[in-house]
């Protein structure tokens, strides 16, 4: 393998702009084919040919691929290149079906290739900070996580539905934080937007280490709002992903003497901290993590098996909604 990895990116729309740009700004990376059949919206391709497809991309000569097209495309073109060998990073979600992500997991794992899913909260500095403090015993036992991931439709997204899409995140988050599987989930949506796909949900469930979780997911709201809520034995951290801040609410040393204000709130208020730490961009964090898991110098990547169990549970999310039960795992 030369010095440089021959990255190969297909799609070069809302979200493949971005992978252009970072693969050209990542170390040991070289940027030597696009490919998108839709042309170059964005104008990213710089001297690059748009070639048409990822036939054609292969052909380039590419030790890596990016696939950054939209869900329903993903198994044709993340399978083709599994048949040359090319390890690669496919966004979110995996595939359009669990079936469909197994056999591109099985693909990988047979020829000895690294596949990762582009599951980017995981490398939002708030979460990786809250998950080694977490980790720490900084927060003690972990009672519940709750995420609330709400914002606008965007036109852009038109092959799934809003669990697929956003909801998607928060379960690999909640799962990756927790550093557990989901045991249960059982969930609402709704269909408001005229569309075939459900535009809200709300979902609750456990994970296998017995920690209670909660998501609350739509692109039907004006505000935008990324926030995973933590609570434990000793207080409460809270993660904006939209700012990369992270929050600890401490449980209060001492007593309230309000008699009636402190048995309703359980715990008594103590100090609040927000943390100062490094915060790099998270698509740039993933990206490197993707070459070094393909030179073999770490592995931190979301796997595609990872990424498999993440869409089983999203199914299963919206199994329970459509039959109105729990749905176990």
């Amino acid at each position: 393998m030369a010095d440089s990895l021959r990255a190969g990116l297909l799609g070069v729309g809302a979200m493949g702009r971005h992978h252009a740009r970072v693969l050209r700004e990542v170390d040991g990376v070289e940027l030597v084919a696009i490919a998108d059949p839709a042309g170059d919206p964005h104008g990213v391709a710089g001297e690059l040919e748009v070639l048409p497809d990822v036939e054609a991309m292969i052909e380039a000569g590419i030790d890596i691929a990016v696939v950054a097209i939209p869900t329903r495309f993903h198994f044709d073109a993340v399978m083709k290149l599994a048949d040359a060998g090319v390890h690669t990073l496919v966004e979110k979600p995996i595939a359009q079906s669990a079936a469909e992500g197994r056999t591109m997991a099985e693909a990988f794992g047979a020829r000895g290739l690294i596949g990762a899913v582009g599951h980017i909260e995981r490398f939002n500095p708030a979460v990786q900070e809250m998950r080694r403090r977490i980790e720490a015993g900084e927060l003690g036992d972990v009672y519940q996580i709750a995420t609330r991931r709400q914002g606008p439709f965007p036109a852009r997204i038109a092959d799934v539905g809003v669990a697929k899409d956003l909801g998607s995140h928060d379960i690999d988050l909640t799962a990756w934080v927790a550093q557990s599987g989901y045991a249960s989930i059982y969930a609402h949506t709704t269909h408001k937007s005229g569309r075939e796909h459900e535009d809200m949900i709300i979902a609750t469930g456990r994970l296998e280490n017995g920690i209670v979780v909660n998501h609350l997911v739509n692109w039907l709201s004006p505000m935008k709002e990324r926030v995973t809520v933590v609570t434990g034995e000793r207080g409460a951290f809270i993660a904006d992903t939209s700012s990369g801040d992270l929050t600890f609410f401490a449980n209060g040393t001492f007593p309230l003497e309000w008699e009636s204000v402190s048995s309703f709130r359980g715990v008594s208020e103590g100090n609040i901290t927000r943390y100062a730490f490094l915060k790099r961009e998270p698509l740039r964090v993933e990206h490197e993590a993707f070459r070094d898991a393909v030179l073999g110098t770490r592995q931190e990547t979301v796997t595609m098996l990872q990424g498999l169990r993440t869409l089983e549970v999203v199914e299963g999310l919206l199994e329970s909604a459509a039959s109105d039960r729990a749905v176990t795992f």
